[in-house]
């Protein structure tokens, strides 16, 4: 069996074995002409188009296009917004430009830290990165955006992390404030875009950014945004959503062979206690747990795919949480918890649901005390009316009744800022 593949080398599809295969078969067919085999030949290169289709029609995300933006970058002082994620291939993007000769100065680290394996909502420190021997700088805590020290001598600025399509997921908090501070400081921000894995629906809530406005949620968009990081950067940019009204000078560089619709498998977990997909997909409508009674599952092995809580109404399923990597001090920790098990629960066309939350509350006995942090809930929820929608005993048709003008007019206002097709 003949198996041909493609490679990407610094974002750059390597192209001999292309031309030689072309070479060669043109040679061939030569030579079937000649032995009668020319519909053989016709096979073989239908086939061969067939894998280069199957390999061209994959996502490819920005940081792999290097030939696209490394003359951007040449000769030119460097900062990095990145993580664990910002990986071409096995390479980090840092590695792979420092080899490249761009002279990176400076990383700046998100929540969960450069390579992702802090708490959530862990204080992160300074420090030099041990393999590069640069300089990190943390985005998390009460330095979240850059200032005008830590840009001195910078001329461009690259975002390069994973996110996972939700308002309360806070790279995209951080993308604002890195945007932000490069409009203030007259620096270049190059966002590598990456595919979003809940990026083929828009739905929940619309945050009201003068009440409920935080690091989990700071500009007027649903739960589930329906936006890659380059698309919500140009949506910052065009809305006016950064200080002042400032507008970055920004560049996007796209990922290539991608819709809204394009299923994407998330090769790097994008932070601890996402550890695969069914943990992704099932993380919008499960967040809403954090600030009340129930657990999601952190201190186990099976975050954010199962829900329970010390009262045995609450369902069959068991589990114990206890201090992991990413949770050394898990809510209800020790605590023997009963509930449900979602790992098997098919998500594909699951999209946002306020099911568990209102289930869980029922079972609960729909006391107001479900909510340890009623304060944390509204900024999550980016309104206090689903709380009060709950305690008041609405039905879901009803709560989401109640948020659907404004999604309306966010879905026609994103429209404006798509990249990729719906």
């Amino acid at each position: 069996m003949l198996r041909i593949r493609l490679a990407i080398n610094n974002g750059k599809f390597t192209g001999f074995l292309f031309l030689n295969f072309i070479g060669y078969l043109v040679s061939l067919n030569q030579r079937a002409k000649k032995m009668g085999l020319l519909r053989n030949y016709k096979l073989i290169f239908v086939l061969f188009f067939g894998v280069c289709q199957i390999v061209y029609s994959q996502a490819i995300p920005g940081a792999y296009q290097t030939e696209t933006y490394l003359p951007e970058l040449k000769g030119k002082s460097v900062a990095l917004v990145v993580n664990h994620t910002s990986m071409i291939e096995r390479t980090h993007l840092a590695d792979s430009l420092l080899a490249l000769g761009i002279q990176v100065k400076r990383i700046f680290a998100p929540e969960h830290g450069f390579r992702g394996t802090a708490d959530a909502g862990a204080h992160i420190d300074n420090e030099v990165d041990s393999k590069t021997g640069l300089a990190l700088v943390s985005l998390y805590g009460k330095h979240k955006k850059p200032s005008p020290e830590d840009l001195q001598g910078i001329d461009v600025v690259i975002f390069d992390i994973q996110d996972v399509g939700t308002r309360f997921y806070t790279y995209s908090s951080t993308l604002l404030y890195v945007q932000e501070a490069c409009a203030e400081n007259k620096v270049k921000l190059i966002v590598l875009d990456r595919p979003n894995p809940n990026g083929h629906y828009v739905d929940g809530p619309v945050l009201d950014p003068i009440k409920f406005a935080s690091f989990v949620g700071l500009t007027a968009i649903p739960i589930v945004h329906g936006l890659t990081m380059g698309e919500y950067a140009r949506m910052l940019n065009g809305e006016g959503w950064l200080a002042k009204h400032v507008v970055c000078d920004l560049r996007v560089i796209p990922v290539s062979n991608y819709t809204h619709q394009t299923p994407y498998h998330l090769p790097i977990a994008p932070s601890p206690n996402l550890p695969n997909d069914q943990a992704i997909a099932l993380y919008p409508s499960l967040c809403l747990f954090e600030p009340t009674i129930v657990s999601v599952g952190r201190g186990t092995d099976k975050q954010f795919q199962v829900i329970g809580t010390p009262n045995p109404a609450a369902g069959k399923y068991t589990f114990t949480p206890i201090p992991t990597p990413g949770a050394m001090d898990p809510p209800l920790k020790g605590q023997l918890c009963y509930g449900i098990d979602l790992r098997h629960v098919a998500t594909g066309h699951l999209g946002f649901s306020l099911v568990y939350l209102l289930d869980m509350f029922e079972k609960t006995g729909r006391q107001e005390s479900f909510f340890t942090s009623p304060a944390f809930f509204d900024k999550l929820a980016g309104t206090d009316s689903l709380r009060l929608a709950m305690i008041a005993g609405k039905s879901e048709q009803e709560i989401r009744a109640s948020w659907q003008p404004a999604l309306n007019q966010y879905k026609e206002m994103r429209k404006r800022y798509l990249i990729y097709q719906d």
